[in-house]
C-alpha cells in the first residue's frame, strides 16, 4: 500500500529510534517501534477507483457525517476523521483552485461544535461549472499540522488527492443550496468514491 510522503519523517524518526534504543532499553524501543507501526498505518495511502462523472459530488475525505446543514444560499456537510480513517483529502468535484486561505486558530476537539469556527483550516475554494465548492480542513486537538498538495489555479479532477491531515481532525464541504445532498447524519463516507450530492441541472 502507499504511503503518503508527509508520514515519512514519522515512520523513520519512530523507527530508527525504536532499533537504537532495542538494545538499550527494549521496553522504550517496543514503544518507539509500536508508534512508528500506527504511523505507517495512519499515513496509509489507498488506492481509490474514482467513478467518472459530471454530476455527482464525492466526499472529499473519509470519515462519519456528523452534520448536515441547510441555509438559505448553501449547504454543508461536516465530516469527521477519527484517528483510524485515512487523512488525505480529495477533490469532490473537477474545477480549478481559484484561492486557497489558510486560517491559524485554536486545537479544539473535531466532535466540538465550534471547532469549525474557529479551529485551525484550510479553505479551499473550488470553482467549478456549476458553483463555487468549498473544502475545509480543520485541524483537531490532536492535528496540529493540515498540509495542501495543491495551489491556486490549479486544475483538479474528481477524487484527486488535494491535501492531508495529520492525526484527527474534521473535513467541511460547502456546496451551492441548488445540490441534492445524497448523504444521512452518522453515514460513513470514503473520500472520492462515496457520493455525496448531486448537481442537478
Amino acid at each position: 500500500m502507499k504511503i503518503a510522503k508527509d508520514g515519512f519523517p514519522f515512520i523513520a524518526g519512530f523507527g530508527v529510534a525504536g532499533i537504537c534504543f532495542w538494545f538499550i532499553a527494549m521496553p522504550l524501543g517496543l514503544i518507539l517501534s509500536l508508534l512508528a507501526a500506527i504511523c505507517l498505518y495512519f499515513f496509509r495511502d489507498p488506492y481509490r477507483n474514482i467513478m467518472k462523472s459530471g454530476r455527482f459530488v464525492f466526499s472529499p475525505a473519509d470519515g462519519k457525517v456528523m452534520e448536515i446543514i441547510e441555509e438559505k444560499d448553501k449547504k454543508i456537510i461536516r465530516i469527521f476523521l477519527s484517528i483510524f480513517n485515512v487523512h488525505i483529502q480529495r477533490a469532490p468535484f473537477s474545477g480549478s483552485i481559484r484561492s486557497i486561505e489558510y486560517k491559524p486558530g485554536k486545537f479544539l476537539p473535531a466532535m466540538d461544535r465550534n471547532a469549525h469556527a474557529v479551529n485551525e483550516q484550510n479553505v479551499f475554494t473550488i470553482d467549478t461549472v456549476y458553483g463555487e465548492i468549498q473544502v475545509m480542513q480543520i485541524a483537531g486537538i490532536l492535528a496540529r499540522r493540515i498540509v495542501s498538495w495543491v495551489k491556486a489555479g490549479d486544475k483538479v479532477e474528481a477524487g484527486q488527492r488535494i491535501g492531508i491531515i495529520k492525526f484527527g481532525s474534521q473535513v467541511d464541504i460547502i456546496l451551492p443550496a441548488k445540490i441534492e445532498v445524497l448523504v444521512k447524519l452518522n453515514e460513513k463516507v470514503k473520500g472520492g468514491t462515496s457520493i455525496i450530492a448531486c448537481m442537478n441541472n
